[in-house]
Parts: structure tokens; C-alpha cells; sequence
């Protein structure tokens, strides 16, 4: 007689259930937080200290659950292999919170025990992803494992910097982190653009071309390795003209006018075009003729922000046998946030002495577009799905 599962319930039926809805609460309370530290209205121990816990809690908490959700989703396609559900994919989503909660607890716990919980998730994760994909030989999803590899070895060097007190570690580990999300992101749209768009638009026909591909991603890989090793001037400002160059080279490919009548499409499209902005940006902070943090931005809220928001409301619906079609508000709320990037990439270029204000003003268009993401796929996303199947 087997024992009743504690957790048998819609939201642990399949990893991008929990997960995104981890992220979507993750995307509001965070900010929430962030800007009541910011503005000095609320105060308190913090292992991170509140610049990095900021940073690293946007990329190795809210971006990793939505990595999670889409991969222990995504593998179990791509594999014909069951990935975790009940119990154990409670058990995955509870050591991801206790990594949210632990900072809080500095000068009550150890700082060594502190890092040790939220390090655990990363190399947890890969685990769990690589099992389905070892066991029928896909070794070519293996670039997936890696990547997670990659991103536990950032959150390493963050947790090494803090608590060796060498605050350029954890710098390098934050933005290897940045880095290795964005080329992962590069990595999964060279595989969903085009179905996606296929999928999405009747009678469309995208054609892929490898030169392109490895283009996009190798340039984009060279300009990060010389931001990482520190190098600035000319060579940055090429590697990074040329990522810019041969990611909007990528895309277009794919591209046909009709993605702006389908949102789940254009708001893909338009994650897309912030990562480009990216490099661009990344080009000119090399000769100084703009702030590094708005490329930083544009990689971030521009990039990994709107992107995760538009897989992660695609998926959503496909997952649980809805169609593939944005709500209105789901539709409203992918505008919303590319506002947020606009005011806080591109205005701050114009207004520099804006700047607090604009800061404040894109957060509000974050929370009402994440808000928005809660209110509408919650339900969806704790229900069983609609066609009767499992999942």
C-alpha cells in the first residue's frame, strides 16, 4: 500500500505550474521589497547587502524559477520522460523559497549555512533535468545541463565573494549570471521562434539558418567574455556592435510583419529586440557614452523580463489544453512592461535628471504587468487542465 502524496494537487502536476507562479509572486514581492530598501523605509540584516540581493534575487530567484518551470516542462517533451511532480516537485519549490527567505537571517544563521541553501537549487535542478535526457540519450540537450552548471557556478562566486569580503567577486559572479541567462535565452529561441511563429500564424513558412545561428549565439558569447575578463574600449565595442549585428541578422529571419497582430508573438519578438538594444548599448558604455547600467537593463528588464513573461504566458496556456491566445489583459500587461523598459532603459538618456523618478515610474508599470500575470494565470496555472489530460 503505497502512502497518499501530500502534494497531489494541479499545481504540482508539472514543473512549470509551481514554478511560474513561484516567479510571477517572486516579480512582485521582490520589487515590492526592493523599493521599500531603496527609498530607506525598510532597513535590516541581509547576507546579500542590498544592492546585490536585489540584483542576485531578480536573476538566481525570479529568472531561475521561470528556467525551471519552462525546462522540467520542456524536458519532458523533448525526452517521453516523466520529470518531478507531487512531492518531489514541492520538495524542489521549497528549497527555491528557503533560498528566497534565508538572507533575512543574517546574524541568526551561519553565513556558510545561508549560502549552502540557496546554492543548493542550481546543481538540484540540473540533476533532475539531466536525469530524463541521459536516460534516453539525448546527449545534444545536455548544452541545457551546462548551462544550469554555468549558472551554480555564478551563484558560487557570489556567495564566495560575500563571504570572503571581495565584493568584485560577486560583481563577476552577477554578471556571469546575466551572461549565461541571456545566452540561454538566445539558445531556446533558436529552437521556438520559429515554431512558434509557425504555429502562430497559419501559412508561414521560417527557415533557420545555421550560419545564423551560431552566429548569434558565438558573437553574443565573445562579447560577454570580454565584458567578464573586463576588457573595454574598441574590442568591446566591436564584439558587442557585432552580437548586436548578427542577433538582429537572427531574427529577422524569422520575422514576418503579421507577429504584431498575435501577442504572444510580438511580445516575444520585442524580448528579443531589447537583448539587441542590449549589445548596442553595450557598444556604446565601451567609449562611455552611456551609463553600463542601461545596458544592464535593457539585458534584464528588457530582455529576461519580457521574454520570461511572454514563454511563460505561451506555455501556460499550452500546457493546459487552452488556446494559444492572450487575454486582453495578458495582452495590456506585455505592453505594460515594455513600458517599464522604456522608462527605465531609454528615458534615463534623455532625463538624466529624472533619473530616481523614471526608476520609480518603471517599477510601478513592472508590478501592474506582473500583477496582471498573477491575477490571469493563477488560476489557470492551479487548475487541472481543460482537455483531461495529465500535466
Amino acid at each position: 500500500m503505497t502512502s497518499p502524496k501530500l502534494f497531489d494537487y494541479p499545481l504540482f502536476a508539472l514543473g512549470f505550474r509551481a514554478f511560474f507562479v513561484l516567479a510571477g509572486l517572486s516579480a512582485l514581492l521582490l520589487i515590492v521589497l526592493w523599493n521599500a530598501i531603496y527609498n530607506g523605509k525598510l532597513s535590516g540584516a541581509n547576507y546579500f547587502g542590498n544592492v546585490n540581493w536585489h540584483a542576485h534575487e531578480m536573476l538566481l530567484g525570479y529568472s531561475v524559477a521561470v528556467i525551471a518551470g519552462f525546462l522540467l516542462t520542456a524536458v519532458k517533451n523533448w525526452t517521453g520522460k516523466q520529470t518531478l511532480t507531487g512531492d518531489q516537485l514541492a520538495t524542489l519549490c521549497l528549497v527555491w523559497v528557503y533560498g528566497r527567505i534565508a538572507p533575512f537571517y543574517a546574524g541568526l544563521l551561519p553565513d556558510a549555512v545561508i549560502a549552502a541553501i540557496d546554492f543548493a537549487f542550481l546543481p538540484m535542478l540540473a540533476y533532475q533535468v539531466a536525469k530524463p535526457i541521459v536516460a534516453v540519450r539525448q546527449y545534444r540537450n545536455l548544452i541545457f545541463i551546462g548551462i544550469l552548471l554555468i549558472l551554480a557556478c555564478a551563484n558560487g562566486l557570489i556567495h564566495a565573494g560575500i563571504l570572503a569580503s571581495l565584493p568584485h567577486l560577486a560583481w563577476l559572479g552577477l554578471q556571469l549570471a546575466v551572461a549565461t541567462i541571456v545566452l540561454l535565452i538566445l539558445v531556446i529561441a533558436g529552437r521556438v521562434f520559429p515554431f512558434f511563429t509557425e504555429r502562430g500564424l497559419p501559412g508561414v513558412k521560417v527557415h533557420s539558418s545555421p550560419a545564423y545561428e551560431y552566429g548569434a549565439v558565438g558573437s553574443a558569447v565573445l562579447a560577454y567574455g570580454l565584458l567578464l575578463a573586463g576588457v573595454n574600449g574598441l574590442p568591446l565595442a566591436v564584439a558587442s556592435g557585432l552580437a548586436a549585428l548578427c542577433n538582429l541578422v537572427r531574427v529577422w529571419g524569422w520575422y514576418v510583419q503579421r507577429v504584431w497582430y498575435v501577442p504572444l508573438l510580438w511580445v516575444l519578438y520585442a524580448g528579443y529586440g531589447w537583448i539587441i538594444l542590449g549589445f548596442g548599448l553595450t557598444a556604446l558604455s565601451a567609449y562611455g557614452l552611456v551609463q553600463p547600467s542601461l545596458s544592464l537593463h535593457a539585458f534584464t528588464v528588457g530582455g529576461i523580463g519580457v521574454l520570461t513573461l511572454g514563454m511563460m504566458a505561451r506555455v501556460s496556456l499550452g500546457h493546459t489544453g487552452r488556446a494559444l491566445r492572450a487575454s486582453n489583459a495578458m495582452a495590456i500587461g506585455f505592453i505594460l512592461l515594455n513600458i517599464a523598459a522604456l522608462i527605465r532603459v531609454l528615458l534615463p538618456i534623455a532625463l538624466p535628471d529624472w533619473y530616481g523618478t523614471l526608476v520609480y515610474l518603471s517599477m510601478l508599470f513592472w508590478l501592474a504587468a506582473f500583477a496582471l500575470f498573477v491575477y490571469v494565470y493563477s488560476p489557470i496555472l492551479a487548475t487541472p487542465r481543460i482537455d483531461g489530460l495529465k500535466g
